[in-house]
């Protein structure tokens, strides 16, 4: 199998977490005390440790390394996860210190040349390019991607190239298949190049996409929005925008790079491009979700992998996040429904509607009932974006599925406050709360089914 070669900058970011309770007496800033450091590979090397998790592929980082201790201590942390083929280089190792309480950065500290000289290519990085099955370019602005022998290089590789630009980094190379700026990235390249296009809605960064395309001579650009996904252009027609699934805390440092890394390995497995914008976007989302570069050596559970319900419950508890769940037939979706769909959503970081099967709702509504089938209740319901995932049960209350999915909150709709919910009793198993939710009057599907037949 053909690896996936990264050919970029490699940084070493170092993390400093602490505690703050108190501000210092002369400035208005935090006193940090108690502080952790906490080291692991940046720029090119995060992405290329990236994409090793994800694949079976070797993965081969291609990138300047200096000789001094901070360059040791990349070597160190890439050892046995990557293979690394160096570039002589000097100026030093670039590292970038966060000065963080808790989740939050407080201040940044970067050491290094801001641009590294490179000294002559290895014949191994010619071999690695050649005979890639992919090349995602991590441009981190220290002139790697401005060098004449590392663009001659990669107009020999061997597969489709992913260019991560950066706002000091050279202009992709003409054949690259996919760029992947974010929104800033693509305004300010647009604006240097005279393209005018104000403001950051789809209109404006669809014309910027396609002016880039033009611009740099490639196949397409995916422009990344953050929490809104992202907008693929190929230059001309209508483009594709791909949302990102809702995301409740987590470190956004890296998801760049988790989605650059994802497309990259997408396209040496043969996607075309749009799957693996697709790809790309749920990977950074799930990236993010897991903690972000800061839990990019963590060990994951075997669970995160699973589909459906368990896959999403698993994923919220990994990050420490609370499981909403809800119950019901749903048999014909109505504003009452949505109302206390979107209220459950919001008590915690996930939603899990667990509807009756078509038997049960026989049997408790009625032969005449219900009006549409599992199958396409769950498929509108988990179109909702405060749904993240929709379990069918059998049984004519939802007891048992409650104590499988184990639950932090069961919510239900109606008037019931005050009452002893019959399902109260099994989330006290595990300290799960029953709640109720306000239910938005003059709206039920008995009634909407009543007034069709007058």
């Amino acid at each position: 199998m053909r690896p996936l070669v990264v050919v970029g900058d490699a940084l070493l970011d170092v993390d400093l977490v602490g505690t703050a309770s108190r501000l210092t007496p002369d400035a208005p800033v935090p006193v940090v005390e108690d502080v952790e450091t906490r080291e692991r590979p940046g720029g090119a090397a995060l992405a290329a440790v990236i994409a090793a998790r994800a694949t079976g592929r070797e993965v081969v980082l291609v990138t300047p390394m200096a000789d001094d201790a901070d360059a040791d201590r990349l070597r160190a942390l890439l050892a046995g996860r990557v293979r690394l083929v160096e570039i002589p280089a000097t100026g030093g190792t670039a590292v970038k210190r966060r000065v963080r309480v808790g989740d939050h950065s407080v201040a940044r500290i970067d050491s290094g040349a801001p641009v590294a000289g490179l000294g002559a290519l290895p014949a191994a990085a010619a071999d690695v390019v050649r005979g890639a099955a992919a090349v995602l370019v991590a441009d981190y602005g220290r002139g790697t991607t401005a060098d004449p022998a590392v663009r001659s290089l990669l107009t020999g590789a061997g597969g489709p190239i992913v260019w991560d630009p950066h706002p000091r980094g050279a202009d992709p190379v003409p054949h690259a298949r996919l760029v992947t700026p974010n929104c800033a990235e693509a305004a300010r390249v647009a604006s240097l190049a005279g393209m005018a296009a104000g403001g950051d809605g789809l209109a404006a960064v669809g014309a910027r996409a396609e002016a880039l395309i033009r611009h740099w001579g490639v196949g397409a650009v995916a422009v990344t929005l953050g929490a809104r996904g992202a907008l693929l252009s190929y230059g001309e027609g209508a483009p594709m925008v791909v949302p990102a699934t809702p995301v409740t805390g987590g470190d956004p440092c890296g998801a760049g790079d988790s989605f650059a890394a994802a497309a990259a390995l997408a396209l040496a497995d043969g996607a075309v491009t749009g799957e693996a914008v697709a790809a790309a976007v749920a990977s950074a989302g799930a990236f993010v979700a897991r903690g972000g570069a800061s839990a990019w050596d963590a060990v994951e559970p075997d669970v995160v992998a699973e589909p459906g319900a368990e896959g999403v419950i698993a994923r919220v508890r990994a990050a420490g996040g609370t499981v909403v769940a809800t119950g019901g037939c749903f048999d014909l979706l109505h504003p009452g429904h949505v109302a206390t769909l979107r209220a459950a959503r919001g008590l915690g970081d996930c939603l899990v509607v667990c509807i009756n099967s078509d038997d049960s709702v026989r049997r408790l509504k009625g032969p005449s009932r219900p009006l549409v089938t599992a199958t396409d209740r769950a498929r509108v319901l988990e179109a909702l974006e405060f749904v993240d995932a929709v379990v069918v049960f059998d049984e004519d209350t939802p007891a048992e599925v409650i104590g499988r999915l184990r639950p932090d909150v069961w919510a239900k709709g109606g008037d019931y406050a005050g009452a002893d919910l019959p399902e109260a009793a099994v989330l006290r198993r595990w300290g799960g709360q029953a709640v109720v939710l306000p239910y938005l009057d003059g709206h039920s599907t008995t009634a909407l089914v009543e007034r069709s037949r007058v």
